[in-house]
């Protein structure tokens, strides 16, 4: 898929789960009214339907590594822009086993919530964003190290 198409597919999951989140409308109503409206090719909507679903389904995965992260701004008293722009980003960076490059993931809701929040939306999401992707990338290159090193320490035993 095109990158415009990504971006685009990005912009109308964004809007569907503010509206969802802002209005208290069903998600999957508000995903679909979003769909038929952009019309938008088979690729591209399916890109949209698997942002949305995954971040319902880790909503409360998400929400905990924002709360961590942005503490001083609860959740609920947070800009409802930055809150939907983190939640799809972090659904992208964290759980989303077909992401965009991670600059690329951080740059677009960097964008996003230029483009749609305060003025200060898009250092606040930047922040946030990068200090969750600094600790995921550390996490994933200890992941492997520990994982050699148990295997190594085993194999020695067993000999």
């Amino acid at each position: 898929m095109a990158a415009g198409s990504r971006r685009r597919s990005r912009i109308i999951a964004f809007q569907a789960l503010y509206e969802a989140d802002q209005a208290e409308h069903p998600l999957p109503a508000v995903l679909g009214r979003h769909l038929a409206e952009a019309e938008l090719g088979a690729q591209a909507s399916a890109f949209v339907e698997q942002l949305v679903r995954g971040v319902d389904a880790r909503r409360t995965e998400i929400d905990a590594m924002i709360a961590e992260r942005a503490s001083a701004f609860p959740l609920t008293a947070m800009a409802p822009v930055d809150r939907n722009v983190l939640r799809l980003a972090l659904f992208e960076i964290c759980f989303d086993n077909q992401r965009a490059p991670l600059a690329v993931v951080i740059n677009e809701a960097v964008e996003l919530a230029k483009g749609y929040g305060s003025e200060s939306s898009g250092r606040f999401v930047h922040g946030v964003l990068g200090a969750i992707a600094g600790r995921q990338q550390a996490q994933t290159e200890v992941a492997p190290a520990a994982t050699a090193h148990s295997t190594t320490a085993h194999s020695t035993t067993a000999e």
